[in-house]
């Protein structure tokens, strides 16, 4: 079974939708015991990093992510699903920075670009490091935001993509996948990279 995290952001049904192409079950699901026993989590996010967080504490997603990785079970991030598993973000929220759930330490940062927010098609490099990007390394993803990781991420594989600046498009051990683009948006390449993480399971 795959589990979608409800915690009050992310594009939950087109998620769902894409997910459930494959041979597993897909919930919806805001339960932390249903989220940690799934053979796979999924941790949609769209919307302001601190929002997105504070949805997060709402159903103790940090502690699930945590719990997750130490029982070995897979984790998937999509765009500020990706984000949130970092330390802090420098994008403000009701005044302030907000931490992140901090299993890598690195910074979320605003993007270094002439206009953002970065909306649209955007090739990656390096995706030949991942064998859940097999079959789709020279593909176009679709991206949405205006903070990304900019440093490389310390004990992990590391996509890039560039928009006036380098940033990580993609980060991957060997039970967290996460990508800053939406693959659910990313049409057939985006698909085939869901199928690929599924088939891992």
């Amino acid at each position: 079974m795959i589990a979608i995290l409800d915690y009050g952001s992310g594009n939950i049904r087109s998620a769902q939708r894409a997910f459930e192409r494959g041979n597993h079950e897909v919930v919806v699901t805001s339960s932390f015991e249903q989220a940690l026993k799934a053979d796979g989590l999924v941790i949609p996010g769209v919307g302001a990093f601190g929002a997105c967080m504070s949805g997060l504490l709402g159903v103790r997603g940090d502690e699930l992510i945590r719990e997750r990785l130490a029982a070995g079970r897979k984790i998937f991030g999509i765009c500020v699903g990706m984000q949130i598993l970092f330390s802090q973000s420098a994008e403000l929220y009701e005044g302030k920075s907000v931490s992140g759930v901090g299993i890598f330490p690195q910074q979320v940062k605003k993007l270094v670009a002439p206009v953002l927010p970065h909306i649209g098609w955007n090739s990656l490099t390096d995706a030949d490091k991942s064998e859940t990007f097999s079959g789709v390394e020279n593909e176009q993803f679709y991206f949405v935001h205006s903070y990304g990781v900019l440093d490389e991420v310390s004990n992990a594989k590391c996509i890039y993509s560039n928009y006036g600046s380098e940033f990580v498009a993609a980060v991957e051990t060997e039970l967290i996948t996460a990508t800053q683009f939406h693959p659910e948006k990313s049409g057939p390449a985006g698909l085939r990279l869901i199928e690929n993480w599924v088939n891992s399971l």
